[in-house]
């Protein structure tokens, strides 16, 4: 495994394993790896020959109130993960080789449309801006052949789906079901800054979910009627401060009928303490 820092010398590297004839998989993360990212690491080794994972905590999807300086960071540790899991390349450049004035910001953004603007967007403004411009930058620096992303964080995997569509960029972008702990909280570099007591708090949001699949299971198909059984599945514990419930179009995130009539996915948003989680599920008929 070869780490790389800058730019000039990933392209070299990739370069050559492309003269080579190799396919290049990419899987874009922050660090703080868990057994989610090494599945999309996986992934990607079952699909392409030459696999990179990039690790950057990307200052330009954080608003001045969010917590960039307090996001886990542990790079001997995730370069120990990724050898043993036999990645090929890592990209771990610093903000000044990704940002060249050291601002951290940039005058060019891609924006990533109605998209960008709805659901957590609305909560959190100018965040998928700020991923869709890093992941293209990651895209145009690597150029990989498929790209891995965890279906947890379902509308940016969404954002570029739509960002590589638009842009016609020769990327095929795979989602990769998400990963769960043993009680079935999702996995996220985010779990570890949780107290003890907000942990074992959080399974409330895969307890919700399953609630939510079971009434459709039975027959429900009232919008109205699903999110006030989550919302008080979601009260019941006290530590977590519901933020959004929403029940989107599975494909488009467009808000659906009243009645459902095709697949539509649950989006949760709940924080625990200073901690925002997110998950989602699918609810299929």
């Amino acid at each position: 495994m070869q780490l790389i820092r800058t730019i000039s010398d990933l392209r070299a590297a990739l370069k050559a394993e492309r003269s080579r004839g190799k396919s290049i998989g990419f899987v874009p993360t922050m660090g703080y790896l868990h057994i989610g990212h090494l599945t999309l690491v996986k992934n990607s080794q079952q699909h392409c020959d030459v696999s990179v994972v990039s690790i950057f905590v990307n200052p330009t999807q954080f608003a001045p109130n969010e917590d960039l300086a307090q996001y886990p960071r542990d790079l001997p540790r995730d370069l120990k993960l990724l050898e043993e899991q036999g990645c090929d390349y890592v990209f771990a450049p610093d903000v000044n080789e990704m940002y060249p004035d050291g601002s951290g910001k940039t005058s060019t953004y891609v924006d990533a449309g109605e998209l960008s603007t709805i659901l957590m967007g609305a909560l959190r403004p100018h965040h998928f801006r700020g991923v869709a411009t890093v992941v293209s930058k990651l895209f145009n620096i690597v150029q990989p052949d498929k790209a891995f992303f965890g279906e947890k964080d379902y509308q940016q995997l969404a954002v570029i789906k739509r960002m590589v569509a638009d842009l016609n960029q020769p990327i095929d972008v795979i989602g990769v079901p998400t990963v769960r702990e043993i009680d079935g909280l999702a996995c996220s570099s985010r779990n570890s800054l949780l107290s003890a007591e907000d942990r074992a708090a959080a399974v409330i949001l895969p307890q919700a979910m399953q609630l939510a699949q079971a009434l459709v299971d039975q027959g429900e198909r009232s919008v109205t009627a699903l999110r006030q059984a989550i919302v008080d599945k979601l009260q019941h514990e006290p530590r977590g401060e519901i933020e959004a419930v929403d029940i989107r179009d599975a494909e488009t995130l467009t808000e659906t009928a009243e009645q459902l009539t095709a697949p539509a996915v649950l989006l949760l948003t709940v924080r625990f303490g200073k901690t925002r989680l997110i998950d989602q599920h699918v609810l299929r008929f």
